[in-house]
This record gives C-alpha cells, structure tokens and sequence, in this order.
C-alpha cells in the first residue's frame, strides 16, 4: 500500500525472512508460464477521483446477482464490477472509508479491504488492512518519518448488501501487536498485507505478514476460521496447531504475553495470493520478493505449491521485473523513470467457487502497472492481467 503520493514504496515491508539461513529448495510440482499480452483492466482515466489507483492485490467474489466484485484500489475503497471477471468498470460509490483518526485505538487509519470471502454473495466478509501513521498526528511519534511511526492492524469488517458497504465486525482486531502503537517507534511494526481468503477442507485460510518483535519471529504467518463473518473465530498456526488467537493491544485487560505464531516458508515476503489448482489439487502462491543472495536470484514475481498449506515448494521465477521492493532493480539505478510490477493476483475468469480461490490450466495475472518518477513509484499506475498458463513440472 502506498503511503503517499509523494513517498516511495521501496521500503514496504522489507522484514520477513530476507536474512533467514537457506534451506533445501524441493521444486514446485507446477509450472506457470506468462503467454501473450498484458491487457489493461483499469486506468487513471477511469477513475472517480484521484486517489482511486490499484494499491492492493486484487480479489475477487461472485455477488448473489452474479455480478464480479473485484476490490484493488485505494483506502477509499471502491468496488471494480461487471457480468464477469474480464467486463469490469469502476462503480464510484465508497464501500469502505478512512479518516487518519489521531486515536489509534479507534483503528480509522488508512484502512484498505484487502481480503474478501461470501458463501452466498451477499454476506461477504473482509479482513481489512488498517495503517496508523503517527508521524502526521503531532506528538504521536518520537520520529519524523512515515515508516519509522507506521504501526498496522488486520482487521475484520463485514457487508450484508453483497459488498456494497462495509461496517466494524466485533471483536474488530483479527492481529495485532501485544503493544500499542508508541512502542517500539523507529521501524514499522504490526501485521500486514493479508493475501487473499481460500478454502480447504471446510476451513477458510489466509496469510498474514509480520515485521515480528521479541518473541515473534517475522514472517508470513497462516491463519483460518470455519466462518470468516465470525471475526473471533481467526487462529494463527503455532508451528504445531491452529492456536493463536491475537488480542485488541488497547482493550481493557489486554497486558500480558501474546502467543507467537510460527512463520512459514518459502515467501518471506508478502503474500500476494493462494489458489488452488482444479486438476492437480495443489496450491499455488504468488508474491513479490526482491533479489536476496541465496535465495531469490532477481527482483520479481515467484511462485511455490503445497499440498497442504503448512509444507511449501521452494520459490521458482514467474517473471524477472522491478517491484515495490527494488523499483530501480537491484542496483538501484536500471530503472530509473520505468515500469514496476507489483500486487500479483492468480484469478480465473472460469473459476468454480464464488470466491475465486481455484484455477484451472489457464488463468490470469492481475497486477499493478507502476510508473517510477526517478526511482520511487510514484506516477501513474494501471491494473493489469496477462494469460498464465499451468502445467505439471518436467
């Protein structure tokens, strides 16, 4: 998620797992292959106004009237809608909206949906991306820069009007640090980035990323509930069982040790979506990652299968291309005034459930197109899709 229009999103959560010892790397048992060419989704030109860019990773639900819902913009959110995946415009009306409230116990920060799941197209449940900056509140951060006083939630908001509008869920916080927003100022800290929901085996599943503290370890952490419009039934992975249950730092009664839950390989990074794949059964990610000695060769998209969500493939190269993380390349100047990649989506216009969250041999990438202004993406942005196509490894 982009701070602001004038501030660069090279250093977004650049924490998890970069500096972890490499371990052995077991080769996805799918490939993805890009084919043909990008095609444009959506524009500046189409927006409602200015601030209606793609800005998250885009998901994607069936309404109850068999309208696509596709949530991929800003903290004003907006809806992206049409018969179908590939028919999709822009309906101006703010689904769910942020006020930068000084009081972070009020959690109306910048808060991006960013994360969706319906049974029936009409209750639709949302884990919600909320960001206190405290450096625009004066006397809130020791610091004066946006990242050093950037303290984020994940929170739950639910619709009961298929999407339309959102509104608190109670408990609202899904994840949260033991401590509130003051301490610890000097990096950002907290739970970001939820990837998209996804079923298996009558669960509901997302990751989450943590930039970690003492007594957790930074990572992308798993979480699920058997009913994501239940907000106080999410529990994180331990390492050993579905256990953590995260608390609100500013309730009454909320000291006391928070349990840690236990980060999984191979991402390190954000991740950017899980689907399943219709024919195989196996899961695929897709993420972000910048080049990190030893582990990822080029700054760009990768990809990893499991079977069972908790065990993951190593990461394999879907496309060498500067990101949000290295938007100049990984020697910081190839790329000057160019294009970034950055928010990858796997999303299959013939997808079989509602939410979007299987795939067939051929699906799409959507993603955000970037324009770099020197080395920082701050121009002009566009969401995209290109053809993937799967097939078994050789």
């Amino acid at each position: 998620m982009r701070i602001d229009p004038g501030s660069s999103v090279a250093l977004l959560l650049m924490f998890t797992g970069a500096c972890a010892p490499a371990r052995a790397q077991i080769a996805p048992e799918l490939r993805l292959t890009l084919e043909g060419r990008a095609e444009k989704v959506y524009g500046w030109q189409d927006r409602c106004e200015p601030i209606d860019v793609p800005d998250v990773n885009a998901r994607a639900f069936r309404a109850a009237d068999g309208a696509t819902n596709v949530f991929a913009l800003h903290f004003f959110a907006r809806r992206l809608r049409g018969p179908d995946l590939l028919r999709l415009k822009i309906d101006c009306h703010v689904a769910l909206d942020s006020h930068e409230d000084a009081d972070p116990a009020k959690y109306d920060g910048r808060r991006y949906i960013v994360s969706t799941w319906t049974n029936d197209g009409i209750r639709v449940a949302a884990l919600v991306h909320d960001e206190y900056h405290a450096d625009v509140h004066p006397g809130r951060c020791a610091f004066r820069g946006d990242l050093e006083c950037w303290w984020n939630t994940i929170l739950a908001f639910r619709s009961t009007d298929s999407g339309a509008d959102f509104s608190p869920s109670d408990p609202l916080v899904v994840a949260a640090t033991p401590f509130t927003q003051d301490v610890g100022q000097g990096r950002h800290r907290g739970f970001f980035n939820p990837s998209n929901m996804f079923g298996k085996d009558g669960y509901v599943y997302a990751f989450v990323s943590t930039t970690g503290w003492t007594g957790q370890e930074p990572g992308e952490c798993l979480i699920r509930t058997r009913d994501p419009m239940d907000s106080a039934s999410w529990r994180g992975w331990d390492g050993r069982a579905f256990t953590v249950r995260w608390r609100d730092p500013y309730a009454k009664g909320a000291g006391g040790a928070q349990p840690a839950c236990a980060p999984i390989e191979p991402f390190g990074y954000p991740v950017g979506s899980v689907v399943r794949h219709r024919a195989t059964g196996l899961f695929v990610g897709v993420w972000e990652a910048p080049r990190v000695e030893g582990r990822f060769p080029f700054t760009g998209l990768y990809y990893a299968t499991s079977r069972d969500l908790l065990h993951w493939s190593g990461a394999a190269l879907l496309a060498a291309t500067p990101d949000t993380h290295q938007p100049c390349g990984a020697d910081g100047s190839s790329n000057r005034d160019g294009w970034i990649t950055s928010y990858p989506s796997l999303l299959d216009d013939k997808a079989k459930g509602r939410n979007y969250d299987d795939v067939g041999d051929a699906s799409w990438l959507f993603y955000a197109r970037i324009k770099n202004v020197g080395c920082a993406p701050n121009g002009e942005r566009m969401l995209m899709r290109q053809r993937v196509v799967i097939s078994p490894a050789r």
